[in-house]
């Protein structure tokens, strides 16, 4: 039996659902698009004198109803690695932090070029991340070519998919040439989907142009969209979990009734990166057991829709690799994996989703591990009758060796990598009693230098390198910083 997590209960979900439509109905969201309003009021959305677009039942209905169920997500080679579908669960890094915590100086700084190649390098090799994110953002280049810079570095250095976004209009264009480029042609892409873009609604219930264009642009290119809501209990959603699950909801459908109009049938995860408002310190805390709370209970929510899911949670607060930054990211990724959210985002991530940590990401990718071990629930393999293995047991005086430890050693216990420490106290001081940061540092550097190229053709990597070159100089960049092979 997999264990579950369940906050709401069945007449809760359908309250704040019925509360959700009635918003849309009655309220309406702001929509800074004019093409796009006109193309929803064609649809039925109705253009109120106060210039907020109502959207009605039946449209939302309709529109949800349309909305895949499921849909798959494939890496740079081709190969099947998420089918975001019932209680799957995958972790993908924190994205777009604009800083990195420095190792050697335990200090956060502005990350160049090479921190990001070697943080594609080193989520290549964390097996328990499915996917990578663009989760730096490169102070050595240009704003104007930030976006697809960071999906360029990412589709050379890993063969994982991305979860990725965009901060202007203009950026989509080359991101999406970028994936046709690895997958060959556009048809090839859209069969084998590559990233999922993160759009993201402005609390409360508005789309700016930017962000309503993104999903606009995804719905017509076939890509996958994390719909990302961010409500802030207490300052810019109600203080109330309920609430702010209301606002929430009403969010995510008004992302819904956008892509479905566009194109019906363009794949959704319901998702955001809810948080509490600590108003002693004018903060947004990633790591709070309440936002946990939301994340989880909007996954309920978006599950309830028919939709799979997303949730920014499994991340810290902390500045540094400290027991704070293991607290809550362990609690964060541990309450995410019960709830069963389809697509967790945070591995990383440090100080209110601003820093990336490589250290912190070994950490995170074994309690990830762990996580899924727990997936697996408690099962008996071969345990009854038990008579015969008491039996040995009692005339060994030890299990070491027998045929049923063999058998089901690997499948029932999780022997963690060289991160997390699990030797005896003389056998730890004999190696110089390192500590957790030591740990972390060292395996990072050993990760990184055994990443092996993408197997990425050559001439698929020459394309995409043309490709960013000539976006680069469009924008006064002569050229781009140099890379490693």
């Amino acid at each position: 039996m997999r264990p579950a997590l369940r906050l709401l209960e069945g007449a809760l979900v359908e309250s704040i659902i019925g509360e959700a439509f009635a918003l849309l109905a009655q309220l309406g969201v702001e929509v800074h698009n004019p093409p796009l309003v006109s193309l929803l009021a064609d649809h039925g959305a109705r253009l109120g004198a106060d210039g907020r677009i109502r959207l009605p039942e039946n449209l939302v209905e309709r529109c949800l109803a349309s909305v895949p169920r499921a849909f798959r997500l494939y890496d740079v080679l081709g190969n099947l690695t998420h089918e975001f579908t019932g209680e799957n669960v995958y972790f993908t890094p924190g994205s777009a932090a604009i800083h990195i915590l420095d190792a050697r100086t335990g200090q956060m700084r502005k990350p160049v070029t090479a921190d990001y190649v070697r943080y594609a390098k080193l989520v290549s090799r964390l097996e328990h991340l499915a996917s990578q994110s663009t989760a730096l953002i490169p102070a050595d280049v240009p704003a104007a070519i930030s976006d697809s810079y960071r999906l360029y570095l990412s589709l050379l250095y890993s063969e994982k998919p991305v979860v990725t976004g965009a901060f202007t209009i203009e950026s989509f264009r080359v991101m999406h040439e970028m994936q046709v480029i690895v997958r060959g042609d556009e048809g090839e892409l859209r069969r084998k989907p590559l990233t999922v873009f993160s759009c993201c609604p402005t609390a409360p219930l508005k789309w700016s142009d930017v962000t309503s264009q993104n999903l606009v642009d995804c719905a017509r290119a076939g890509i996958p969209v994390e719909l990302v809501s961010m409500p802030l209990s207490g300052f810019v959603a109600p203080v109330t979990l309920v609430g702010s699950l209301i606002q929430q909801t009403a969010e995510n459908l008004s992302g819904v009734v956008i892509s479905q109009t566009v194109a019906p049938g363009h794949p959704l995860l319901f998702g955001g990166s809810p948080a509490v408002f600590d108003v002693r310190y004018e903060t947004t805390p990633m790591g709070a057991i309440e936002t946990a709370m939301l994340n989880c209970a909007a996954s309920q929510i978006g599950k309830r829709l028919g939709m799979p899911t997303q949730g920014y949670v499994g991340l810290s607060d902390a500045k540094q690799l400290d027991p704070q930054a293991g607290l809550e990211s362990g609690m964060g990724a541990l309450l995410a994996t019960l709830a069963g959210i389809n697509s967790v985002s945070g591995p990383g991530m440090l100080n209110f989703e601003s820093c990336q940590s490589l250290e912190k990401l070994v950490l995170d990718n074994e309690i990830c591990g762990m996580c899924y071990r727990l997936t697996r629930g408690v099962e008996p393999r071969e345990d009854f009758p038990s008579l015969r293995l008491f039996e040995e047991l009692l005339r060994e005086k030890h299990l070491l060796i027998a045929d049923h430890t063999r058998r089901y050693l690997r499948d029932e216990i999780t022997f963690p990598g060289r991160v997390i420490d699990r030797a005896n106290r003389e056998r730890w001081a004999k190696a110089g009693s390192p500590s957790l940061l030591d740990r972390a540092v060292r395996e990072v550097e050993r990760l990184i230098g055994e990443c092996p190229p993408s197997r990425l053709a050559q001439e698929r990597k020459t394309e995409l390198r043309m490709r960013m070159q000539a976006e680069a100089r469009r924008h006064g960049m002569p050229e781009l910083p140099p890379l490693e092979d």
